[in-house]
């Protein structure tokens, strides 16, 4: 399994005007072979911060997700918005347990 996490940063204003092609990202991408978590979370404690997480099957189906066209429109409603600071890291994991 392949987890991405990170953040995007940019103003309210702009996040406001992202909500709907940032609907569309996660919808789409949630459909795509491989996905099996796609999510975007406001932080409610940080105005202009949003959380992102990701699980993949693989590297080549996260690799698959970055080429697709809704990943294209999502790159060109940040631009379009002003831009964002986007950090992401790629976590491999060995194993996953319950915890609890």
């Amino acid at each position: 399994m392949i987890i991405v996490s990170g953040t995007l940063k940019t103003t309210d204003q702009a996040l406001d005007a992202l909500t709907e092609p940032m609907r569309r990202l996660i919808e789409a991408t949630r459909q795509e072979s491989g996905c099996k978590v796609y999510a975007f979370a406001r932080d409610v404690s940080e105005p202009g911060l949003v959380r992102i997480y990701e699980e993949w099957d693989s590297r080549e189906t996260l690799t698959a997700h970055t080429k697709a066209a809704h990943v294209g429109a999502w790159h060109e409603a940040l631009d379009a918005a002003g831009g964002a600071a986007v950090t992401l890291q790629i976590v491999n994991v060995a194993s996953v347990e319950a915890f609890g």
